[in-house]
């Protein structure tokens, strides 16, 4: 990946829907060029093209990030574990951590209720020995760009 390549996913990652000879002109390229190089870059790093939706214009004010812990460590606890909470369409984000929290799921929820109605959702998927909330209070960085 060279120097155009770089510059032409910084477009895609601010503005998916650039058309190609605008994304041309930019970094110097022939529409032919331009349009090869993102056919590339699709086939190798570009995984979706997609839609980011305003939050707060769809209703869902609150952002809580839930951390679990778990006295299984084991595959089939894991398996059960991860299809429950992919089919909770609330929760956004969920990661396996290092450290003294076993997993983190990020949740959008319309107010509390709502979120109350998605945390018993996920205290049914599996057995869980602790699970503990943080409601952000502020969102002060959010970005999808990832640093090129």
């Amino acid at each position: 990946m060279d120097t155009k390549d770089k510059q032409i996913l910084r477009i895609l990652q601010a503005r998916a829907d650039t058309p190609i000879a605008e994304i041309g002109e930019q970094v110097s390229l022939s529409i032919n060029a331009t349009w090869r190089r993102i056919n590339l870059l699709t086939e190798r790093v570009i995984r979706e093209k997609v839609a980011i939706l305003d939050q707060e214009a769809m209703g869902l004010d609150l952002t809580i990030f839930v951390s679990v812990k778990t006295s299984e460590h084991n595959e089939k606890w894991l398996k059960q574990f991860s299809r429950g909470v992919a089919n909770i369409e609330e929760v956004l984000e969920f990661h396996r951590l290092s450290g003294d929290i076993d997993y983190l799921l990020k949740v959008v929820a319309k107010d509390i209720a709502d979120f109350d109605r998605v945390y018993k959702q996920i205290i049914k998927v599996a057995p869980l020995s602790d699970v503990s909330s943080a409601i952000s209070m502020e969102r002060i960085k959010y970005t999808t760009a990832l640093p090129l």
